[in-house]
Parts: structure tokens; C-alpha cells; sequence
């Protein structure tokens, strides 16, 4: 099983705090588009897997496209690979941009999942964040994709910003609940280089939350969702029973991928490829890098990725795919984890319980192959 991705930079307004490859060069929507028709074609061979299970638009905002231009994207892969088999073809949104015209016309596609970037129910912190939508804005986009007949629909939230903690984080988490969406990313928000919370933060104008407080926000949310029937599957996402994300949990496996669009990754087992973050050099004439991945890398992507999700690591694939003396290595590593409490072995599996995932870093690189 594999998975097609299609990356569309473009953004009305850039937020606070992305630091996604991204353009507000709305004028280029055109020529990007039909880029990457072209690169979808001259990538088909890219995969060694073709049989797709999953379809994602990712961005940037892909709802600044027309749902019948995504329909087009999903057609044409139709025609590359085989995808009589695809079970979930995601679309992120801004919640401003789902209208009611925007929603009958989405319905006419293939798209049966929608993730919407909410990020917060309280309009000050949305405008903080620089975001273009209002609490109620997001609300009434929900309450329309549902009366559409849309029944596969996550959230995005962020928390850790400094200043909307505590009372701010648990009415959004209650309006979250309100709305009985599927399922709910939280995000703690990561001051990176080249946004505008970095450049407020150096000038002083803000801070980033001290470890309490960001480990106290985590359990509230992990606690308030988990209590209203969410399973957290890996540390950042909550899924009602049938509705983890396909897309992301096949990343998570090791699944193949192609990733079309400026800036996006492509993945076919052996190694990864990307193309430039330039929008008119992607445009005008396509450029990639790429990585050979090495055993070692192979070994600590699946430590990385497996001890980031609710059933952690296999023993039995570190036994099969990287030989019994690594797990030897792992089964020494676990030890003292594994007597703090912070790594538990669970029949053939050792797992980081969902309560500290937020402290799970130490844990994972410990058992890295540096």
C-alpha cells in the first residue's frame, strides 16, 4: 500500500508561527497546478508500490483550489497507479473557506475526509496567530461539512501559546468536544526560525511556555479527550474507534509515498526524494535532492516513529528486519525506562504510555544508533 500526496503552498495570509514551505503568491496557483500535473506524471515510476490506499492535499491551504481542480488531481492519479483500493482522500481547509457553494461543490468529488485548521476556538488567540478565521467561523464550517454529509472530519488545535493557556485551552477543547468531530489533532506550538513568533520572541515581545506549563496543557487535553471516548494513537493525534488517519498512520509504517508540489517528499522504501522550495524554479524547470537511506537510518526511523504511536515498538520486526543482536541492544536500553515507568512492556511490544508522550523525547534517543 501506497500513498499520493499533493503539497499547494499557497496562503492568503502566512500565520505567526508556520514555518512550512508556504506563498502568498496567489498569481502562481495557476502555472503550480499545472507544475504538478506534469511532475505526477514524470514521478509515476517513482514508487515501487502502486497500489494507493490514501490521497492527501497538504499545504498551505489547499481549499484555495477549487474542489473540482482537487478532483482533477485524484483522476489523474486514477490513470498512474492502481487506486481501486484508496479508503481515505483528505483535504486541509481554512475554515473561512468553506462556504456553502465551496461544501456542494466538494461533495461532487471523491474527497471523504476534510481537516480543518482550526488551531483555537478563542478569537484572540486566533488573531494572535495571525490566523483569518473567527471562532464562529470555524464552528459554522464544521456544522456545514456534517449537514453535507461529510462524516470523516478532524481539527487541528495548538496549545502552549503563551498567554491562552489554562481557561483559554479549556473552552476550546469543550467547543472541540461540542462539535463530535472524529478526530483532533493537538499541537504544542514550536517557536521556529523565520516565523513571527521568533522574531517577537527575540525582541521580547513574547515567550515561549515554561516545561510545567506545557506538560500540564498536555494532560489536559490527553485526559478531556480521552474521557469523551478518543483513543490517543500517537503523541499529537486522537481518533474516535475507526478514524485514525490512514494517510499519517501509513507514514508512520514505513509505506511508500509520492509527494507532489514544491517543497514536498517522496519516499519508495530504499530512500527519499525532494523537490526545490522554490515555487517559480518548480514552476519553470523541476529540481530534486535526495538520500539513500542506510540501515541505520532505516532502524532509527522505526524506533522514532513506533515509540511515538499507542503500540510502540514490535520486537518482533527489530528481530526480523534488524537482526537479534540489535535486539539485544534495544531489550538493554529498555531497562531503566522500563523500571522509571516511562516505557512499558506489553506482551511482544515495548510502548511509552500516552501520559508522558510529551516527555518522550530522552526515551526515544536513547535507544538511537548514533
Amino acid at each position: 500500500m501506497a500513498g499520493v500526496y499533493f503539497h499547494i503552498p499557497f496562503c492568503k495570509r502566512i500565520c505567526a508561527y508556520c514555518d512550512f514551505y508556504r506563498s502568498a503568491e496567489l498569481q502562481y496557483i495557476d502555472s503550480a497546478v499545472e507544475a504538478m500535473h506534469s511532475e505526477l506524471e514524470e514521478q509515476a515510476e517513482y514508487l515501487n508500490d502502486k497500489d494507493i490506499r490514501t490521497i492527501y492535499f497538504g499545504g498551505g491551504t489547499p481549499s484555495l483550489l477549487q474542489p473540482t481542480e482537487l478532483q482533477h488531481f485524484i483522476e489523474h492519479s486514477a490513470e498512474l497507479f492502481d487506486c481501486n483500493n484508496v479508503g481515505e482522500i483528505t483535504v486541509e481547509a481554512n475554515p473561512d473557506d468553506i462556504s456553502a457553494e465551496y461544501v456542494k461543490s466538494l461533495r461532487k468529488t471523491a474527497v471523504n475526509r476534510v481537516s480543518l485548521g482550526v488551531q483555537s476556538f478563542d478569537d484572540d488567540e486566533l488573531r494572535f496567530m495571525n490566523r483569518r478565521h473567527t471562532a464562529e467561523e470555524a464552528v459554522a464550517a464544521v456544522k456545514r461539512l456534517q449537514d453535507s454529509g461529510i462524516e470523516n472530519i478532524t481539527i487541528d488545535l495548538i496549545f502552549g501559546v503563551d498567554g491562552f493557556g489554562d481557561e483559554v485551552l479549556e473552552r476550546s477543547i469543550d467547543k472541540a468536544l461540542s462539535l463530535g468531530v472524529q478526530h483532533i489533532s493537538a499541537y504544542h506550538l514550536t517557536i521556529e526560525p523565520s516565523t513571527t513568533f521568533y522574531r517577537r520572541v527575540q525582541r521580547g515581545q513574547m515567550r515561549e511556555v515554561a516545561e510545567e506549563c506545557s506538560e500540564r496543557e498536555y494532560l489536559l487535553i490527553e485526559k478531556r479527550l480521552c474521557e469523551a471516548g478518543y483513543e490517543h494513537y500517537e503523541v499529537s493525534n486522537y481518533a474516535l474507534k475507526g478514524y485514525r488517519s490512514q494517510h499519517n498512520s501509513s507514514y508512520w509504517s514505513g509505506a511508500e509515498y509520492l509527494g507532489i508540489g514544491a517543497g514536498a517528499h517522496s519516499f519508495n522504501g530504499a530512500g527519499r526524494h525532494w523537490s526545490v522550495q522554490s515555487l517559480t524554479e518548480y514552476i519553470q524547470q523541476r529540481e530534486y535532492e535526495s538520500e539513500v537511506l542506510t540501515a541505520k537510518d532505516h532502524y532509527n526511523e522505526y524506533v522514532m516513529t513506533s515509540l511515538r504511536r499507542c503500540e510502540g515498538i514490535d520486537l518482533r520486526v527489530i528481530e526480523s528486519r534488524f537482526g537479534q543482536q540489535k535486539l539485544k541492544t534495544v531489550m538493554a536500553a529498555a531497562q531503566r525506562w522500563i523500571a522509571s515507568g516511562d516505557l512499558v512492556a506489553d506482551g511482544h511490544n515495548l510502548r511509552i504510555p500516552t501520559s508522558r508522550f510529551m516527555l518522550s523525547d530522552a526515551v526515544i534517543e536513547s535507544f538511537f544508533d548514533v
